[in-house]
C-alpha cells in the first residue's frame, strides 16, 4: 500500500460523517479495520481530506490504546487486567494462551498472525475472566475455552464462527428497585415532560434533588439550568445533551446493563434533557470495550425516529427537534473525565481541559452542553413520569432515589444490586453473599477502601459516596497486591498531560514494585506518602488527584500488608549491581575482590 489512491476504502467513512473534523476519532477507528492498524498513508489521506495537520491525526491515533500504527496481528487478544480479573486467574490464562500459540506477551507473533496482550478493566467483572478479541468482548474464560480459542485463532477461523456462547453477555441484575422493575414504555417520559412544559420540568428536577450517578454527585437540576441560561456562541443557536457511556472506572458495569437492556430509557432522558434544556442533539459517548452493544443501540435509535420519538417535532411537538449520535471511544480511562470526553467527542486527544469555563458554558464545539452519567439520564427520565416529590421520597435527605451498584470480587452473586440511597454496606454484603470479607473497594480504583470495622457506614453522598463500584475482598486477599494492581492500572492510564501525573504515578509504581519484589524499606513507604500529598494538589485533573487513593487506604488500615515485605528501615537500592556483576565473573572466571562491586580498594584506602 502506498499513496493516497489506496486509501479510497476511507471514502465512503468520509462521506458519511460529512468530512466532519470532530469525527477523526470514528473514522480512524473504522479507517483501522481495513488492515486491523492506522497506515501512515492513512494518516495522510485524513489530514489532506479534513484540512488538518498531519501531528494532530496522528496524535489522535498514537493516543488511544485501541488505536494502533503498527500491525498487531489477524487477532488481537487482550486479557482484562483489573483485579478482580486476577482473583479469578487470569495471568494463568494469558501464560497458557502464549504458550499454546508460541507468542510472548506483548508482541506480534512471527507468522503475523496473533498478538496477546493486557488491557485496563473491560466492565466484565461480573463473569470474568474476559477478554478482548479485535475489540469483541469474550466472558467467563477458562482453561478449556483458551485452549479452544488456540486452536481457532490458527485455523484461521473468522470471529463471526466461533461458538457464540463465548460472547455472551449477562446483565446478571440481582435485587431491582423502582428504575430496573419499572415497566417502562419508549417515549412516556417524553410525553409527560412536553405536558408539563420545559420549566415545570426543570422545577420538578429541582425537587427531586436528583445528584449525578457518575461520581462527582454535582446537583443535576443546577446543571441544566445553567445550560439553558447560558448564551450560545459564534452565531450558532446550538445546545448540547452529552450521555458519559465510558465507565472506565476498575469494577463498574451498571452502565452497560442499562444500555443492553434499558437503553430506551437512556434515550427518553436524553431526549427530555434536550427539551427542557433546549438542546437539539444528543451524543452518547460510548466506551470502546461496548463495541458489541453498537449495533443494536443504532437500531433503537433508527425505531425512535420511525415512531416520531426522534428527528423533527418529538412526540408530535411543534420546534421540539432532537437527535440522537453515537460516538465510539478507543481505549482510555481518562475520557471518562467530562472535559476529556468532550475533548475526545470533538476528534482530538483525550486530555483534560482547563476550567472554567465549564461544558455548560463552554463544552462541545464550545456551546453549552449538559454531561450527565447514563444512570443519571434514567433517573431524569422516571422524575418526569413520576415527579420530583415522589423521586425526593426515596433514598435520604441529601441522597434522593436509588443507587445501582455493580458488585464483583469475592461474594456468591456477582452483579448489578439497585438500593434506596442509605443502605449499609453490611446489608449489602449479606445480600450479595460475602461471608468473609475483610475489605471493600467502593467506587473502584478511585474510591475509599473500607475495612470491617466500616461496614456499618452507608452508602450516601453524606457518608460513602460512590459511583457504583462495589468490589469485595475475602480475608484471604492481599490487600498490598490489590493496591498494587491499581497502581499499575494509574500509570498505564495516565494521559501525560501534566508532569506531577505522568511522574507521579510512575514512580509509585516503582515503589509498590520495589516492595513487591523484596528491596522495599521504610523509605519507600514514606515515598508514596509524599507522592500521594503532591498528586493531590498538583495534579491537573481527577486521574491524578485520586491515584493514590487505594493506597493510602491500604496502607493506613492493612499496613501488616506491607511491613511484612519490608527488608529493612533503611533505604536498599532496587537495582544489585553486585549481583547483576555475576554472570561477568562467571564469564572470566573471575572472583577476586577487584570483581565485585564495593570490595575494591578505592584511591585513599578505603573500600569504593
Amino acid at each position: 500500500m502506498g499513496g493516497s489512491s489506496h486509501c479510497d476504502y476511507l471514502d465512503p467513512i468520509l462521506n458519511r460523517y460529512r468530512h466532519r473534523q470532530d469525527c477523526l476519532l470514528q473514522m480512524l477507528r473504522e479507517g483501522q479495520e481495513q488492515f486491523g492498524y492506522v497506515h501512515p498513508d492513512a494518516i495522510d489521506y485524513l489530514s489532506e481530506k479534513l484540512k488538518l495537520p498531519r501531528a494532530r491525526v496522528e496524535g489522535v491515533a498514537s493516543f488511544y490504546s485501541f488505536l494502533h500504527l503498527q500491525p498487531c496481528g489477524k487477532y488481537r487478544v487482550l486479557f482484562s487486567d483489573n483485579i478482580t480479573d486476577r482473583m479469578l486467574g487470569n495471568q494463568t490464562l494469558l501464560e497458557r494462551m502464549c504458550r499454546n500459540l508460541w507468542v510472548e506477551r506483548g508482541k506480534v507473533s512471527e507468522d503475523g498472525l496473533v498478538s496477546i496482550d493486557y488491557t485496563s478493566c473491560t466492565g466484565m467483572c461480573d463473569q470474568g475472566p474476559a477478554v478482548l478479541v479485535n475489540g469483541q468482548a469474550l466472558t467467563g474464560m477458562t482453561t478449556e475455552r483458551i485452549d479452544r480459542i488456540c486452536e481457532l485463532i490458527r485455523a484461521n477461523v473468522p470471529l463471526a464462527e466461533w461458538p457464540q456462547a463465548y460472547f455472551a453477555v449477562a446483565d446478571n441484575i440481582r435485587r431491582r428497585d423502582v428504575l430496573l422493575s419499572g415497566d417502562w414504555t419508549a417515549g412516556e417520559a417524553i410525553r409527560a415532560a412536553v405536558a408539563r412544559g420545559a420549566e415545570a420540568m426543570l422545577a420538578e428536577l429541582k425537587l427531586s434533588n436528583l445528584r449525578g450517578r457518575g461520581g462527582a454527585g454535582f446537583t443535576t437540576h443546577i446543571k441544566w439550568e445553567w445550560a439553558r441560561e447560558a448564551p450560545c456562541h459564534a452565531g450558532k443557536p446550538a445546545r448540547y445533551i452529552v450521555c458519559n457511556a465510558d465507565e472506565g472506572e476498575p469494577g463498574t458495569f451498571k452502565d452497560r446493563v442499562l444500555l443492553n437492556s434499558y437503553a430506551d430509557l437512556v434515550f427518553d432522558g436524553m431526549t427530555v434533557a434536550g427539551f427542557t434544556v433546549g438542546a437539539a442533539t444528543g451524543l452518547v459517548y460510548l466506551r470502546g470495550e461496548y463495541h458489541y452493544l453498537l449495533p443494536a443501540l443504532l437500531a433503537n435509535l433508527e425505531q425512535r425516529r420511525r415512531n416520531g420519538l426522534l428527528g423533527s417535532s418529538v412526540c408530535s411537538q411543534p420546534g421540539f427537534d432532537f437527535d440522537i449520535e453515537i460516538h465510539l471511544g478507543a481505549g482510555a480511562y481518562v475520557c471518562g473525565e467530562e472535559s476529556a470526553l468532550l475533548e475526545s467527542l470533538e476528534g482530538k486527544r483525550g486530555i483534560p481541559r482547563n476550567r472554567p469555563p465549564y461544558p455548560v458554558t463552554e463544552g462541545y464545539l464550545g456551546q453549552p452542553t449538559v454531561v450527565n452519567n447514563v444512570e443519571t439520564l434514567c433517573k431524569a427520565a422516571l422524575i418526569a413520569l413520576r415527579g420530583g416529590a415522589w423521586f425526593s421520597g426515596l433514598g435520604t435527605k441529601q441522597s434522593t432515589g436509588t443507587k445501582l451498584l455493580s458488585i464483583s470480587g469475592d461474594v456468591e452473586n456477582p452483579g448489578i444490586y439497585e438500593y434506596p440511597f442509605g443502605i449499609s454496606v453490611d446489608q449489602v454484603l449479606n445480600d450479595c453473599g460475602a461471608g468473609n470479607a475483610q475489605a471493600i473497594q467502593v467506587s473502584g480504583a478511585s474510591g475509599v477502601c473500607l475495612a470491617m470495622h466500616e461496614f456499618s457506614r452507608r452508602i450516601a453522598f453524606e457518608d460513602v459516596p460512590t459511583a457504583g463500584a462495589f468490589m469485595v475482598f475475602g480475608a484471604h486477599r492481599d490487600m498490598f497486591e490489590v493496591a498494587r494492581n491499581f497502581a499499575h492500572f494509574f500509570a498505564h492510564e495516565s494521559c501525560g498531560f501534566c508532569t506531577p501525573c505522568r511522574v507521579g504515578t510512575t514512580l509509585v509504581v516503582n515503589c509498590m514494585d520495589k516492595i513487591a519484589n523484596g528491596h522495599g524499606t521504610q523509605f519507600e513507604i514514606n515515598e508514596i506518602f509524599k507522592i500521594h500529598r503532591l498528586l493531590h494538589v498538583a495534579s491537573h485533573c481527577g486521574l491524578g488527584q485520586t491515584a493514590c487513593n487505594s493506597i493510602f487506604d491500604t496502607l493506613q488500615k492493612f499496613r501488616p500488608a506491607y511491613e511484612r515485605r519490608l527488608r529493612s528501615l533503611d533505604f536498599e537500592p532496587a537495582f544489585d549491581l553486585d549481583q547483576a556483576l555475576a554472570a561477568a565473573r562467571q564469564m572470566t572466571g573471575r572472583d577476586d575482590p577487584g570483581a565485585h562491586f564495593g570490595l575494591q580498594a578505592g584511591p585513599i584506602g578505603e573500600q569504593a
